[in-house]
């Protein structure tokens, strides 16, 4: 069984004992159980339900595993040439790991 979720603005395959690295949420503690209920489809062993735009009365259940994960560093470089121009940025994207515990359907 799996369920295809919406979390912050993202969409995620969501399976039972599977650990999602999602978008940072700033309220979740480590050890805290977070209900994610904007379920966009679930399968049932071949029994496909499709929401519109969510399916009625499903929900995710998931625990917070680590609140602050840092991904890897991005290196944004940008140059015009013959013009003496080179900027070199960078930032590492924050995300949350959580692990999904049931799916509600």
């Amino acid at each position: 069984m799996y369920a295809i979720v919406e979390i912050n603005g993202q969409q995620f395959k969501a399976e039972a004992g599977k650990k999602l690295f999602v978008h940072h949420m700033k309220d979740a503690e480590a050890g805290k159980t977070v209900e994610f209920d904007r379920v966009l489809l679930v399968d049932n062993e071949g029994a496909v339900t499709v929401g519109a735009p969510t399916v009625e009365g499903a929900k995710v259940v998931a625990e917070v595993v680590n609140p602050l994960v840092k991904g890897e560093k991005v290196v944004v470089f940008k140059m015009k040439r013959r013009k003496d121009y080179r900027v070199k940025n960078g930032h590492r994207t924050h995300f949350t790991e959580v692990e999904v515990k049931s799916i509600n359907a």
